[in-house]
């Protein structure tokens, strides 16, 4: 049904028309027919007056405004025939209209308008209809979302050489050659330097990162906490081995702005986020700070 009905490019806006896809409706395809042979009748229009009149820059126009017009730019005003009513005046020339193209014009808009209107109805219809087999549209959605995970994580695994993490609930961290697996896939002319990563609850709980700009710190910490959640999501990921242990939250304190609609310097924003995570954090969160 929704093959049949809605067009392969909707538009975002559902009360503009376009949305419903010819053949659907034998009365919408008379209305846009409508529509569409008023548009050809101006066409016909603008060359046979261009022939009548002999202005070669004559031409038929739309606007919101005052609707459809004749243009005749100020070069050829003197030949414009005694049965065109003037409108507007612009920059370049006079704007006419006729009873012929009034006429017309209420036809192609009434056309279009009503055209809309049908469309919109039917869209409420065919959502009403949708509505019936709601469950099953939304298992069948969920269950192509999860599809799709597990399809890209096996994909993963298997092209990049990934490789699956033990996951127990003792507080660890031991990662053997791990990569960051967003920035090493962006490394084309370079490989990606690995790097180990020892923490535990018992005897080294915190590591502090030195070392110089540009040295790969800010790189180290967010691969240890892309790692992290990765692993739990179910991915494998791009280690030579690892066991990362169940966490209960992962809490971040990265780059540096002020919040100057709050009064907020860029000291005390980083003072309040290191604040929270210091409130909040339990024995275990992984926590990553960098440059605070």
């Amino acid at each position: 049904l929704l093959g049949h009905a809605v067009a392969d490019e909707p538009p975002l806006a559902v009360k503009e028309g376009g949305m419903i896809r010819d053949g659907f409706s034998t009365e919408l395809d008379e209305l846009r027919s409508a529509a569409r042979g008023g548009k050809d009748w101006l066409a016909k229009l603008q060359q046979d007056e261009i022939a009548r009149t002999g202005i070669p820059s004559l031409k038929v126009g739309f606007n919101s405004v005052f609707g459809y017009y004749i243009e005749v730019t100020k070069s050829h005003l003197a030949k414009v025939p005694g049965d065109y009513v003037r409108k507007q005046t612009v920059a370049s020339g006079e704007r006419f209209i006729t009873q012929d193209l009034k006429v017309m014009e209420s036809k192609i808009l009434g056309s279009e308008e009503r055209a809309t209107k049908l469309e919109y109805d039917l869209f409420l219809r065919l959502r009403e209809e949708v509505l019936n087999h709601l469950k099953s549209i939304q298992e069948t959605a969920s269950a192509l979302g999860q599809l799709d995970v597990l399809a890209s994580f096996a994909e993963m695994a298997r092209i990049q050489g990934w490789n699956r993490p033990d996951v127990r609930d003792e507080g660890r961290i031991q990662i053997q050659e791990g990569r960051h697996p967003v920035l090493e896939l962006r490394m084309t002319e370079e490989r990606f330097v690995p790097n180990d990563t020892d923490l535990n609850l018992e005897s080294h709980q915190i590591a502090l990162i030195t070392g110089p700009n540009m040295a790969g710190k800010s790189t180290y910490i967010r691969q240890v906490a892309l790692l992290a959640v990765l692993a739990h999501t179910g991915s494998y990921i791009p280690v030579a081995s690892a066991r990362i242990d169940l966490c209960d939250r992962i809490f971040t304190r990265i780059g540096a702005s002020d919040d100057l609609a709050r009064g907020q310097s860029t000291f005390m924003v980083e003072m309040n986020e290191t604040a929270n995570i210091l409130n909040n954090a339990t024995r275990r969160s992984l926590v990553i700070l960098d440059e605070i």
